[in-house]
């Protein structure tokens, strides 16, 4: 299995083997654009979830219990405040987390006394805490900035660096995409946002801009001088780069995603630890939507801004011209196109062999 896997990924370097990612470009932005427009919807019904670090309120934690009955903690809250609908959930393997609105001191120790007394534990084993909503709109507001600070630097360190803004361009519209579908998904699942969930988010970023920068340095290095030669396209030397680098994408996401799988698992039906499992949620879903958007969404939509180039445009049109019957042969020894033996036989067929002379070559300096 191993030994196939290799062979694939060499195969797809040297061109043997290779898909047509970039040319099936208006595929993957329309399965994209679902899956943003549903994420949306998802971010207005139900919404977010937001934890008491956000919305402010009134926690009690009661350890030590045999009974994790999640109904009784309700009726025991609801019988001091008939008005109130507590949130309830899992501590480990023998406590409970009870969030309310913000209680007054009175309700605080009545609340704690009727929880020890329904679960059989003492009072001592119910602590409680209050949290002002003005502690979580100051970390909205810093999460806000650090992301705003964040795609700025971004975008001028990838155009300085590529110099190409297109390149930026693609990269946030990426960044977009793994953002509000990962947004989407705490929505579905109802998991509440805590300060670890925006740990998480942030901490994706850095992962999808990190797997997209690779892909574009590829493409880079395929592209240079791509209007020297009148063989290929921009989009079909782009493509070329984004098969080079799948195994590459496919293998760091793997590593990446097993260990945080591990924790979801753990921190959401072992040990019942919402840090853990909220910033698992993030990571895992953030890492995997990042891998799809580097190869399927950020090149592809770098070429369509590329190709709006008048020149790019034209060499296309060329190329492709050539390919029809109206450009000459292919020259003595010159790298015969995908699944054509001279340029005056039909369009590329990715899938067929290349050969390692359609490989780009590095310039001498």
């Amino acid at each position: 299995m191993a030994v196939g896997f290799a062979q694939w990924g060499n195969d797809l370097y040297t061109g043997r083997r290779s898909y047509d990612i970039v040319g099936r470009r208006r595929v993957w932005y329309v399965v994209a654009a679902v899956l943003v427009l549903s994420s949306v919807v998802l971010l207005f019904a139900p919404g977010l979830n937001p934890g008491i670090e956000f919305r402010g309120g009134s926690e009690f934690v009661v350890s030590g219990i045999s009974n994790k009955d999640q109904q009784l903690a309700v009726t025991t809250v609801q019988a001091v405040d008939t008005k109130e609908v507590p949130r309830v959930s899992s501590v480990g393997s023998s406590a409970l987390r009870v969030q309310t609105r913000t209680l007054s001191n009175t309700q605080v120790e009545q609340v704690k006394g009727s929880l020890a007394k329904a679960y059989g534990v003492p009072e001592t084993q119910v602590t409680s805490t209050f949290i002002g909503p003005t502690w979580g709109g100051d970390v909205s507001r810093k999460a806000a900035t650090s992301l705003v600070v964040f795609l700025v630097l971004v975008a001028a360190v990838m155009t300085l660096y590529f110099r190409n803004w297109r390149m930026a361009v693609s990269a946030l519209v990426a960044l977009f995409h793994d953002v509000t579908l990962t947004a989407g998904v705490y929505a579905a699942v109802g998991w509440e946002v805590t300060p670890a969930t925006v740990v998480g988010f942030l901490t994706i970023l850095g992962y999808s801009i990190y797997d997209t920068v690779v892909v574009f340095d590829k493409v880079r290095e395929n592209t240079d001088g791509v209007l020297d030669q009148s063989r290929y396209t921009y989009a079909e030397k782009a493509n070329l780069a984004v098969n080079q680098t799948l195994v590459r994408s496919i293998n760091t996401s793997v590593v990446a995603l097993l260990p945080v799988a591990s924790i979801l698992f753990i921190g959401a039906f072992v040990l019942g630890a919402g840090t853990l499992r909220d910033i698992a949620l993030a990571l895992f879903v953030g890492m995997l939507v990042g891998t799809f958007s580097s190869i399927f969404l950020a090149t592809p939509l770098e070429v369509t801004l590329r190709e709006r180039e008048p020149a790019l445009r034209a060499h296309r049109d060329r190329v492709l011209a050539a390919r029809t019957g109206s450009g000459s042969p292919a020259a003595a020894g010159e790298a015969p196109l995908v699944g054509a033996a001279t340029r005056t036989v039909g369009p590329l067929h990715p899938g067929s062999h290349q050969g390692v002379a359609a490989q780009p070559r590095r310039r001498r300096r």
